[in-house]
């Protein structure tokens, strides 16, 4: 009987302390869930602003039309020159982006030393037909599509150019008749731009421009009769450029 009512005693005592031991066990410490995957995501929308330079050269080709105010029936060629060199200047512009396809419009401006000349065929006394391009102006539209931070971008519109023409003695480099120019003309380019940071990128472009075959006419000096020329332009230039964007920084996309 004493064994007995030890046994149901300890029994219970056991039963008395094993919810404070469940009680006195540490809690299963909380983990936070991972974050979500993100992928950066270059946004191309906003206005941007920049500078450009680099090199051109501008084909020229003449053809007499008339010569002391006289009309020449067959338009005799003088010849043609390239008129190379450096330009320098910056451009404006803004775009918006759609999925992966980027549009924009942009005016663009530059600073140009493009010089050239060769002999005119039709002297009698020798003498050299002479182009200097002082300026190029663009107005475009642009198409392009973008892999994150690289845009490849297609662009076409509008151009001007200012030129000065001049005629030279061979023998003695007196320049005996100028005329200017500012001319319209049109334009298509090309190029491919990677941002290096969330508002920075920078560019290569290439651009051809049509400028047409104008009638520019040299007035009489004093020693020279006045003449006329058809003279064909076309200009190939390729620039670096390096443009700010705001607007559009950018984006984390899950």
């Amino acid at each position: 009987m004493k064994k007995f009512l030890l046994t149901v005693a300890g029994l219970g005592a056991l039963s008395l302390t094993s919810p404070a031991s469940a009680a006195d066990l540490a809690a299963r410490p909380y983990t936070k869930a991972p974050a979500p995957m993100i992928a950066a995501v270059y946004d191309w929308s906003g206005f941007y602003i920049g500078l450009n330079g680099g090199g051109g050269s501008s084909h020229n080709c003449w053809n007499k039309t008339a010569d002391n105010g006289v009309a020449l029936a067959n338009t005799p060629r003088e010849g043609c020159h390239d008129a190379t060199g450096g330009l320098v200047g910056g451009q404006f512009g803004y775009r918006w982006q759609s999925a992966n396809w980027v549009f924009g419009v942009e005016a663009q401006g530059d600073w140009a030393d493009l010089k050239g000349s060769s002999a005119s065929a039709t002297a009698i006394i020798p003498f050299n037909n002479q182009t200097k391009i002082d300026a190029i102006g663009l107005f475009t539209g642009q198409v392009g599509y973008a892999w994150s931070n690289i845009l490849l971008y297609v662009k076409g519109g509008a151009a001007v150019t200012d030129t000065k023409y001049s005629n030279a003695f061979t023998a003695t480099g007196v320049v005996f008749n100028t005329a200017t120019d500012t001319r319209w003309g049109g334009t298509v380019g090309a190029g491919i731009e990677v941002g290096f940071a969330p508002n920075w990128s920078v560019a290569v472009e290439y651009d051809h421009l049509f400028m047409g075959t104008p009638n520019i006419t040299f007035p009489a000096t004093a020693i020279a009769v006045s003449r006329a020329d058809n003279i064909r332009q076309d200009v190939d230039m390729a620039t670096v450029r390096v443009n700010y964007r705001w607007g559009g920084p950018v984006i984390a996309k899950y």
